[in-house]
């Protein structure tokens, strides 16, 4: 195989991305805003703060409450985390309140719910099925698609009701829980496409990039153009089982690999990764279907493909499509969250993605990523230049690379593992 040398190639790969004008309102004007929190001195009352403020504050309240802790979410329209505490424990709400979260007493404690997750695990591991501990109803999320019927039905629904009441909810969805195979920006091996997630630093400093870990099964070699000389090699890859994510890194060392995401003639700069929070509003980025927006609905989501059980993933109800495999989930305020794995419906009718976390990723191949020392970071301050330049840059430019991006929209892979 050979390999072509690019000395200072900008990898982001643009291949020109279709913007979906909901998602790019709220995200493009204000990429690089961020919200100013409350005094410190405010400790009676909720604090005011950012989604990754949030996930960190639920972080450290979770190993301070320990057995009490029951989960949390992120309220976007007040801002505010909210923190489950299992009824009865007023000393630990206290803490709670006085961190500058918002109190909400439960009565399924974390453990319990876990619990429950694993009688599902052991007594209803079906493909198409998947299930999240949902801290907003502090009940686990169960859902079946559209290929579970008849005698796996029964053996779901039945498995449900044995956690007994107020314990999970079960819910049907209309289409067929899928990886994504096929488009951030696409990369292509083997007749498949998938999406370049987040350039990042490889182990001994070398430039790579995240994608998911099922399109890792199309080849080694991985080029920016369909049929194209190969620019990147898999390094490492995990699917199915505890993730969906692969490390590929770029065949050329001086490879520039720049910390940012492209949505469509723009790029928002990725400054760090960061852990998901329920509530959380994301954005997701794929060549086929370019950026949609959402929220993140469950944590430690485990779904059974028809290739084989993942766990550990991120439920939203951000849409995706084949062709958005690998690509990135992010904030408007550049943390990087997640890797597209797979899920249900369309970006018509809607339905449930699920996303590798980029945190886990990044710790199982031994990569960072933007401030943490990641790839391009000091290219930075150039992508936040070019993206304050084309603020309002106006609203036709996305409706005519959706018109020009048509064409290419169904070009997928349909594959077995």
């Amino acid at each position: 195989m050979s390999h072509k040398r690019i000395p200072k190639r900008k990898a982001a790969i643009a291949v020109g991305g279709v913007v979906a004008l909901g998602a790019a309102a709220i995200l493009l004007p204000s990429a690089n805003a961020s919200q100013d929190g409350a005094p410190d001195d405010a400790a009676a009352a909720p604090r005011t703060l950012k989604a990754g403020d949030a996930s960190d504050l639920a972080t450290r309240l979770a190993g301070t409450l320990g057995d009490a802790y029951a989960g949390a979410w992120y309220d976007g329209e007040d801002k505010r985390l909210v923190v489950n505490v299992v009824r009865g424990e007023g000393d630990m709400a206290l803490k709670v309140r006085s961190a500058g979260a918002e109190v909400r007493e439960v009565d399924n404690s974390m453990a319990e719910l876990q619990a429950g997750a694993g009688t599902l695990k052991s007594e209803a591991t079906i493909p198409g099925t998947s299930w999240a501990v949902d801290p907003r109803t502090n009940k686990i999320l169960v859902t079946a698609d559209s290929t579970v019927t008849g005698d796996k039905w029964d053996r779901l629904e039945s498995t449900v009701e044995s956690l007994g009441s107020g314990m999970a909810t079960l819910k049907k969805s209309e289409g067929t829980f899928r990886t994504f195979v096929s488009g951030g920006d696409a990369i292509f091996a083997g007749g498949a496409r998938c999406s370049l997630g987040f350039n990042v630093t490889a182990g001994g400093g070398s430039p790579a990039f995240l994608t998911a870990g099922h399109c890792a099964a199309a080849g080694d070699a991985w080029s920016d153009q369909q049929g194209g000389e190969p620019i990147a090699t898999v390094d490492q890859a995990l699917f199915p089982g505890d993730g969906d994510f692969a490390l590929v890194r770029y065949d050329d060392p001086a490879t520039e690999a720049p910390s940012e995401v492209n949505v469509g003639g723009q790029t928002v700069p990725i400054v760090q990764a960061a852990e998901a929070t329920v509530g959380q509003q994301v954005f997701r980025m794929g060549s086929t279907t370019g950026l949609a927006d959402g929220q993140v609905l469950g944590l430690d989501a485990t779904v059974n493909y028809p290739e084989g059980t993942v766990t550990g993933l991120i439920q939203t109800d951000v849409c995706a499509e084949p062709g958005d495999s690998g690509g990135s989930l992010f904030t408007q305020d550049g943390l990087a969250i997640g890797l597209t794995s797979g899920g249900s419906g369309d970006c018509t009718v809607g339905g449930e993605t699920f996303f590798q976390p980029v945190t886990t990723a990044l710790e199982a191949v031994g990569a960072t990523l933007g401030d943490g020392g990641g790839a391009g970071a000091g290219d930075q301050a150039d992508g936040q230049d070019a993206g304050a330049e084309q603020d309002g840059a106006g609203g036709d430019q996305g409706v005519q690379e959706q018109s020009d991006m048509g064409s290419d929209r169904h070009s997928g892979l349909t594959r077995t593992h």
